[in-house]
């Protein structure tokens, strides 16, 4: 497993405990070391995990906007606590940093999405991701078009 992908892990496992106790606990140190402590004693890339987490809750309204528009018969309460927090991670990569390729967001959080939901969780994942990067590839053609004219 890479680095990343593990950080990935850590960050969905941290804002599952976060969303599932009701997102009461506004400093997710303990949550984040916990989970150090439980799944990857060794890992030595606390930064990553801290961005992704400190993004995710930063854009948390503009993200559960994406996640609300595109996942159009699931209201957000209604998609479970694992697939709705892989679903943040995903749109904060794909919509909200620029340091993560389109593509490498999308099969990250469908890989998490496979290894930790349910039955469906990775074409669930990958069709609400899919469909925001689709409709981010024509918004940047358009723009692209209305630069050469």
């Amino acid at each position: 497993m890479s680095n990343r992908h593990l950080a990935r892990t850590i960050a969905m496992q941290t804002l599952f405990c976060w969303d599932f106790n009701g997102k009461q606990e506004k400093d997710l140190t303990s949550i984040i070391n916990q989970n150090f402590i439980q799944f990857a004693p060794i890992f030595n890339d606390h930064g990553f995990v801290e961005k992704i987490i400190k993004e995710v809750i930063k854009n948390l309204p503009e993200i559960d906007k994406y996640i609300t528009k595109y996942a159009t018969e699931w209201p957000l309460e209604q998609i479970t606590v694992v697939d709705r927090n892989i679903l943040r991670i995903g749109v904060y990569e794909l919509v909200f940093s620029k340091d993560i390729p389109a593509k490498v967001a999308i099969n990250e959080a469908i890989e998490i999405a496979k290894t930790f939901g349910g039955e469906s969780s990775g074409k669930f994942v990958n069709g609400v991701l899919g469909a925001i990067y689709k409709d981010m590839a024509q918004t940047i053609k358009k723009e692209e078009k209305q630069v050469e004219a």
